[in-house]
């Protein structure tokens, strides 16, 4: 699995994206907001000339990071080719519902849809799309190129090969 997409270019979704690209992965972030990509690339770019700074990564490692992030602000082209998608849009139930059923249309059916709640119900947010067996929660917490902990969760419908998945891609990132 290699091809990641990001929903949402908040803090939480910037910093997801920077440990996917700088793990190497493929990320597209997408936000509703040009203004927002803008910012979460700058962050980012930031985050990581921090870690420069403290010798734990190298100026070539921040360049391939970020040539390895393409930003959108359209579902459809961002998540056709997608194989994981993690949605980390602001906590608001209602939104999430609603990303997820765009989300369920915008992607194969063989793409783990991912959200980084910490408070929605998975199986509801499963709910709302065709593929309820592909949703999964895969919480991190704050700040994210920091903290090592990732809180993977299964819905009622969740397959065991999504959970599986789900975890080795965790490791890859460097998380527990």
């Amino acid at each position: 699995m290699n091809n990641i997409a990001v929903i949402g270019a908040g803090t939480m979704g910037n910093g997801i994206a920077h440990i996917f690209a700088q793990s190497g992965f493929n990320v597209h972030l997408l936000d509703v907001s040009e203004a927002a990509l803008e910012r979460a690339l700058g962050v980012i770019t930031k985050n990581m000339d921090r870690q420069i700074a403290k010798g734990k990564l190298s100026e070539d490692d921040k360049d391939k990071a970020l040539s390895n992030i393409t930003a959108f602000t359209d579902m459809k082209e961002a998540l056709s080719d997608r194989e994981l998608v993690v949605e980390a849009a602001t906590e608001n139930e209602e939104l999430k519902l609603k990303i997820f059923k765009e989300m369920d249309e915008c992607t194969n059916p063989d793409t783990i849809m991912a959200t980084n709640t910490s408070s929605i119900s998975i199986t509801k947010i499963a709910a709302a799309t065709k593929n309820p067996n592909k949703v999964i929660g895969m919480h991190f917490m704050n700040p994210v190129p920091i903290m090592k902990l990732v809180e993977v969760i299964n819905g009622f419908s969740t397959e065991k090969s999504v959970t599986d998945k789900t975890i080795k891609v965790t490791e890859a990132l460097g998380k527990i």
